[in-house]
């Protein structure tokens, strides 16, 4: 009788958890998963605290409801009954010192019409756009260039970095400047692919149906209940070290941590952000480890605070910070009014730290708080009291996908050996939908090599 087969996964993400959660799918359980992971718990970005009695995520809070990717693994788990929406209240952005609507009709802040930004922009920009349809347009089918090079040039700077900006910023902790249009909105890119005549038109051909339902979703009790259920069903051992190196051993790998301890498996997923994945692989497959040090990363912080309840906060979902503001926040989410939570406190979370800045490594945990209460003020006219705050560090772990950043992941990819599979927001988008989507895709492929 063979024995039993091993896997190793390392990183315990939501793309790892998932991975492995396949992976003893496929195989049984007789089968050995390790997750590998030196954080104090598993889940990565999916990381839920209490805050006066409630659940609060503070880092990845909610997902997007259209994708089938997360209600499909929800209602396979069993916990299709724990999918909650938005109350509907929707955001605001931050510029030129007031808050404004969210442009209504646009995607991934990319308006629609000219009438949407009536307000945020100057007259001078609305004349624009509402000529851009008559302009000639400029494009190469499969092109990639950046998101600021295409809007910019056909709706000017203003719609960049007032309307889309606060977008990405959320999103990638970049910008427009940083983002290619295939990865921040695909179906415009695919609209104009297709033949439409003006951003106009590819905006208005990507919009989505009125009957799409709900933008977001989220889990009540914190994604740390999907997080929960997914190592229970995939019955993994957790080894709580960061893997060093791996190489290929006779019949499979070994894997060894900084100490050189090691553990044998028959196939191995990467689930780690693109920086440590780079470093895993460089001497076993060095092709993939060069694309993969090839995505930059942003690193942000995520403050959460609870404040009396009752705090007279406006009746929106939060607030998207423009560029150029003399805030230090990029985004507030009033999470008792986005998810309609009741409790003793209205429950907030804070975002700080752009790509290219070095506040989430510099600042201090006071110093954040600081500028959370100063920039709640600024932008609501309210002098909170804080009754209770919590914060994470998330480094080096938003990758900013730039112009052609498939071709990127495509090569991390297609250079590994046989057994060996990489998941992770570096590599088909940086939402949970994606990373679902990616790790069942990695444990595909390790079950496959491993012939089971």
């Amino acid at each position: 009788m063979s024995p039993a087969r091993a896997y190793a996964v390392v990183g315990g993400g939501i793309s790892g958890l998932v991975a492995a959660y396949r992976i003893r799918a496929a195989v049984g359980a007789e089968a050995t998963i390790r997750v590998f992971d030196p954080a104090d718990r598993l889940g990565g970005v999916l990381r839920t605290e209490t805050l006066c009695g409630e659940p609060m995520d503070i880092g990845a809070e909610a997902f997007v409801a259209r994708r089938p990717e997360v209600p499909a693994l929800l209602a396979e788990l069993g916990l299709a009954d724990r999918q909650i929406t938005t109350t509907g209240v929707r955001p605001t952005i931050y510029s030129q010192g007031r808050l404004h609507p969210l442009p209504a009709g646009a995607v991934n802040g990319i308006p629609s019409s000219p009438e949407s930004v009536t307000g945020l922009v100057d007259q001078a920009t609305l004349a624009r756009m509402s000529a851009e349809p008559d302009r000639p347009l400029q494009w190469q089918p499969g092109a990639d260039p950046t998101v600021a090079a295409v809007v910019g040039e056909r709706f000017g700077e203003q719609v960049v970095t007032r309307s889309v900006d606060p977008m990405l910023s959320g999103v990638y902790a970049g910008s427009a400047t940083t983002i290619g249009i295939r990865s921040a909105v695909p179906t415009v890119a695919a609209a104009l692919d297709a033949g439409a005549d003006s951003l106009t038109a590819a905006v208005r051909r990507a919009l989505p149906g009125a009957t799409s339902g709900p933008v977001f979703g989220a889990v009540a009790g914190g994604y740390r209940v999907l997080v929960e259920e997914l190592i229970s069903r995939a019955a993994v051992e957790w080894v709580p070290t960061a893997v060093d190196h791996m190489y290929a051993d006779f019949d499979g790998w070994t894997v060894a941590d900084g100490t050189d301890q090691t553990w044998r498996a028959d196939g191995v997923v990467v689930a780690v952000p693109a920086p440590q994945t780079a470093a895993i692989l460089e001497d076993i497959a060095p092709r993939s480890a060069a694309a993969a040090g090839r995505i930059a990363v942003a690193s942000s912080v995520v403050l959460a605070m609870a404040v009396p309840a009752g705090t007279p906060f406006p009746p929106q979902s939060g607030v998207l910070v423009a560029t150029g503001e003399g805030l230090h926040s990029k985004a507030i989410t009033l999470s008792t009014r986005k998810w309609g939570r009741s409790g003793d406190a209205e429950l907030l979370r804070m975002s700080f730290g752009r790509f290219g800045d070095e506040i989430a490594r510099s600042a201090s945990d006071e110093q954040l708080l600081a500028w959370a209460v100063q920039d709640l003020d600024t932008v609501f006219g309210i002098a909170v009291d804080p009754v209770s705050v919590m914060m994470h560090r998330w480094i080096d772990a938003l990758p900013q996908y730039g112009p052609d950043h498939a071709a990127l992941a495509a090569e991390v990819r297609g250079a590994l050996p046989p057994g060996l599979a990489v998941a992770g927001n570096f590599l088909d988008g940086v939402g949970v939908p994606a990373c679902v989507s990616a790790g069942g895709r990695a444990a595909d492929v390790v079950v496959a090599a491993t012939g089971t």
